[in-house]
Order: structure tokens, then C-alpha cells, then sequence
């Protein structure tokens, strides 16, 4: 093992095969039960009977003392590239074949571990789901997954881990963009995520609203050349050295005279930062060069950013930006913004202009979601093939919010007169939508419902479409401005109350009649079933 620790000897004494760490990465990357289940399936001769699952969320992100009012799609193309290059090798039959129960017996037979040899790959497996990018609600299909049941379950944990953590960071970063006013947002998170992880952060931030990133890889990967200046490092270092942090902002400028962007608080802000900033900015100005502008990143920020652009107005730098940053979030910003908007004209200065002056520099906060570390997204079984028709397939619980709805759907989203979002609609897959009056029904409260007739609805969208077809995919990914154009377009077709940072108005979704009425005969099925079963037993 690569970690240092000593691998454990086999129970039956052969020294156990060697594992890697890309080894962890591949298609072993997954649950022991998606295994185990796998082999079940094999034994009863089901691995490869086709079946679907569906992969949603029940949940917006409930950060505590604010809530998100919707989420951002995010994580298929990663996922898609993971199917592609995941199959089971050799190394990876031998470390299943080395695994021993209690009693020293190999919990995975020979026969499946070459069945899993010959079929471990996903190249069977088709998806239709949501476009990346798309804004999304609680309880309608993201995903929909088929295939041959051995490996559509073992699918289940990496679409998950790839799915649910991307949508949860682009879901923070688009309400950091709204929070923003427009303004640039910058991501710069990375050192704070979860290992590796903080990859998948920094590509979900750019899709929900950062428009620049500070890490190096996945900038250029997506696309989105990194940005970033300097720390307090350098100013200490030359500070130490005797220096100076104006000879550091010195060093600074002439290493980067174009791109000369000023961390301006390491010793005192308002008395030697911004002062020194302005020097270094003259001595630019004087060279034919355009200072980019100062950075803040401590203490009372909508205030220091007041005086500081004060500062740089009487100094003739009234074009020079302010970046704001330390541990802001969306609340954070709508805050400062809030405070400019009150306080910038006791100085004479025009809020909207100062506004319109600053960028954010957003980390750890908006890579590791704070206030809400994971979204409750789920991957489950809606229909089944039983050898002559699709048969669905549903779970029941006592909480009435997991009550699954079965069977293949289809997920529209209709708009109103406004031309905005009024809800999405969840039906059975392949059947119109009834039009006259069309009865829409809440998920889990059947008296909830809302009749629309034709006039209410001025454009009707299908949501979910191909983008796996057994094993290969229907097209090209998309670009990041692309999936950003996806997002922007959503929001701009998104009611303002279902946008707000705190207490947002619950966007309508909804299931068909028809739909309503299948769940409730398979629940009452399934219930009739049971009670049968019980009533036999000795």
C-alpha cells in the first residue's frame, strides 16, 4: 500500500496482491454493498436483467440561518469521464479474490469475480439526464441510469460522489454571484478543500458563478486561466529582511508592471498599505504601465474599501479595482454591499461606482460549502425488467418525504405568461402531458394541487436528455461558457422570491395524476403483499 503501513497478511497465509492508490480511483471506487449486492444479483441470475435508476435530491441546501432556493447542476461530465476509463483489471479481481469473511472463506466466489472480469466495465449502460449547468429542484430525476443491474449498482457511489458534491458547490457559488450584484467572483478555495476533492470544487464554483479561479490545474483544464497575486508572505518576507513592504510592492510591480495587483494589509491598511499601493501605482503610471489594483483582506471591509477607494480617487486611481476577501460567503457580501450603500456617500463617494470597483475573492466557505457539507442527492431503483416488460419497482417509507415515485419519467418545466419558471413536472415517461386543465400535483401531499389551462403556460421544456448511450457519449461535453451561459439563462428566468439568500419562496414540483395514481397502486400493492406474506407464515 502506498500510505507507508505494512499490508496485512492473507487469512490463508499467500502474501495478498499488491493495491495502489489509483487502484482506490478506479472501479473500486465504490461502496463494499454495491460489490455484494452485485454478486447476489449474479447468483440469481440478474446481473445483467436491465433496470433503471433515477438520481435526485430531496433537499435544497439549508445552510442554517439562510437557505438555498435552488440548486445548479453539476458533476456528469466528470462522472462520464470516470465510466469511461473505470473496468475492472486483473489487480482489481485479485484484491476482491484476496478478501476473506470471519470465518477465512473468500466473500466473492470465483464465478462472479469472472463474471465481473469479462462484464466490469459500464459500456452497457445508457443516461438521459439534466444538462450540466441547468438550475434544479428537490425530487426531480437529475439522472436517469440504465442498464445491466450488476453494474448499474455499482455505479451508485461514484455518481453520487461525483454528482452530489459538484451541484452542492455550484449551488453555494451561484448564490455567492447573486449575492454579488453581478461583481467577479473569485475562487480561490483550494488549499481548504477536501484533498483531491477541491479539484471537483474549483470546476462546480466556475460553473455556478466564479468567473476566475486560483487553481492552476483545473483553470487551464476548463479552460479559465488562473488567476492570483501574492500573499502576506512576501510582505513578511521582505519586511524581515529590512526590506520594507514598500520594497516588496516594488518587487512586486516590476516582476508583474501589466498585472500588478497590491495585498495591501499585512502591516496597517489605511496608514502604510494603501499609501505604499499608490507610490508603487505612480511609479507604474509614470512607466506607461495600468496598475490592476489592491486586495483586503481583514478587518471591517466595506469600511476600508470606503476609505481605501477614497485614498485612490484623490491619488487619480479612480479606474483602479478593490478586491474583497476573507472568509466571505453570499451573506457576508450582501452585507458589505448593504453597508457600502449606507456609508460611502458620508465620504462623497457614489456607492453604485464604488460597487462597481470591486471583485471578491471567495474561498474556503464556497468550496466546502459551509453550513451545509453534503446534498442529500440519492440514487434508486424505479423499474426493472422482468424478461417480457418493464415492471417499477418502489420504496416505502414512514417518512412520507421518501416516499419514492416508481417507473421510467419524463421532466418538463413549464413557464408562465412572464416567461418565467413556474414548474417543473414529473410524469410517466413517454406519456403527454394532459393539457386541459393540466392538474399538478404536490410529491407528497395529494391535497396540494394546482389546475393550469392553456393560457397559463407559454412555453413547455423537456429537461432530460441523452448523454451516456450505451457506454459512449451522445455528444461533446460542453464548454465552461457554455454551462455558464446554462445558468445565467436559468436565473434569468427565475422568480426573484425563489432567488432570495434567506427565506426564498419554494419553487413548484410536481407530479402528473397518472404518476400520482401509479405510485399509490404499486404502494397499495406492495402493502397488500406484505400483509399476505405475514398472513401464512407459521
Amino acid at each position: 500500500m502506498d500510505n507507508g503501513a505494512p499490508t496485512p497478511a492473507a487469512p490463508n497465509g499467500d502474501a495478498p496482491p499488491v493495491m495502489t492508490r489509483a487502484m482506490t480511483e478506479g472501479i473500486l471506487f465504490t461502496d463494499q454493498y454495491q460489490l455484494t449486492m452485485a454478486q447476489l444479483y449474479f447468483r440469481e441470475g440478474l446481473a445483467d436483467r436491465p433496470a433503471l435508476f433515477e438520481h435526485y435530491f430531496r433537499a435544497n441546501p439549508n445552510y442554517g440561518s439562510h437557505q438555498a432556493g435552488f440548486c445548479v447542476n453539476a458533476g456528469m461530465a466528470w462522472l462520464l469521464d470516470w465510466m469511461e476509463a473505470a473496468r475492472a483489471t486483473r489487480a482489481d479481481i485479485e484484491v476482491l479474490r484476496s478478501h476473506r469473511s470471519p470465518s477465512g472463506q473468500q466473500v466473492f466466489g470465483d464465478d462472479f469475480l469472472a463474471w465481473l472480469s469479462e462484464h466490469g466495465s459500464f459500456d452497457q449502460v445508457s443516461i438521459r439526464a439534466v444538462p450540466e449547468g441547468r438550475v434544479v429542484h428537490p425530487n426531480v430525476p437529475l439522472a436517469v441510469v440504465e442498464g445491466p443491474l450488476g453494474m448499474v449498482q455499482i455505479l451508485e457511489t461514484s455518481l453520487l460522489a461525483h454528482c452530489n458534491h459538484q451541484t452542492l458547490i455550484a449551488t453555494k457559488a451561484g448564490r455567492v454571484a447573486e449575492a454579488a450584484r453581478g461583481r467577479p467572483v473569485l475562487e480561490f478555495g483550494m488549499r481548504r478543500g477536501p484533498e483531491r476533492g477541491a479539484n471537483a470544487a474549483t470546476r462546480a464554483a466556475l460553473i455556478g458563478g466564479a468567473i476566475a479561479t486560483s487553481n492552476v490545474g483545473v483553470g487551464h483544464f476548463v479552460g479559465v486561466p488562473p488567476a492570483g497575486t501574492h500573499a502576506h508572505a512576501l510582505v513578511q518576507a521582505f519586511m524581515a529582511l529590512g526590506l520594507g513592504e514598500l520594497g516588496a510592492f516594488r518587487a512586486y510591480a516590476a516582476t508583474y508592471p501589466d498585472a500588478c495587483l497590491l495585498l495591501v494589509d499585512t502591516i496597517d491598511t489605511l496608514g502604510s498599505g494603501v499609501p505604499n499601493a499608490i507610490r508603487v501605482f505612480e511609479e507604474l503610471r509614470a512607466q506607461g504601465h495600468r496598475p490592476v489594483g489592491i486586495r483586503l483582506d481583514s478587518g471591517d471591509l466595506a469600511y476600508l474599501a470606503v476609505q481605501a477607494s477614497l485614498l485612490l480617487d484623490q491619488a487619480g486611481f479612480d479606474e483602479v479595482g478593490i478586491v474583497l476577501s476573507s472568509s466571505l460567503d453570499e451573506i457576508t457580501i450582501f452585507q458589505i454591499l448593504a453597508q457600502i450603500d449606507q456609508e460611502a456617500g458620508r465620504y462623497g463617494i457614489d456607492p453604485a461606482r464604488l460597487v462597481s470597483r470591486l471583485s471578491f475573492g471567495v474561498g474556503s466557505k464556497m468550496s466546502t460549502s459551509d453550513g451545509k457539507p453534503y446534498l442529500d442527492g440519492v440514487y434508486k431503483l424505479v423499474s426493472i425488467h422482468d424478461g417480457a416488460q418493464w415492471v417499477p419497482a418502489i420504496k416505502i417509507s414512514d417518512n412520507p418525504f421518501k416516499l419514492q415515485t416508481p417507473g421510467d419519467k419524463d421532466v418538463h418545466r413549464l413557464y408562465d405568461r412572464r416567461g418565467l419558471a413556474t414548474a417543473d413536472v414529473v410524469s410517466i415517461a413517454g406519456h403527454p402531458l394532459p393539457t386541459d386543465p393540466l392538474v399538478l400535483r404536490h410529491p407528497f401531499d395529494p391535497a396540494l394541487r394546482r389546475s393550469l389551462r392553456p393560457g397559463d403556460v407559454s412555453e413547455v421544456e423537456p429537461l432530460l436528455t441523452d448523454v451516456l448511450v450505451e457506454g459512449r457519449r451522445a455528444a461533446e461535453p460542453a464548454t465552461m461558457a457554455e454551462l455558464r451561459e446554462r445558468r445565467e439563462r436559468d436565473l434569468a428566468r427565475l422568480d426573484p422570491g425563489v432567488r432570495r439568500l434567506v427565506n426564498p419562496h419554494t419553487y413548484h414540483v410536481s407530479i402528473t395524476d397518472e404518476l400520482l395514481s401509479l405510485r399509490q397502486d404499486l404502494v397499495d400493492a406492495t402493502r397488500t403483499d406484505v400483509t399476505d406474506t405475514e398472513a401464512v407464515q407459521p
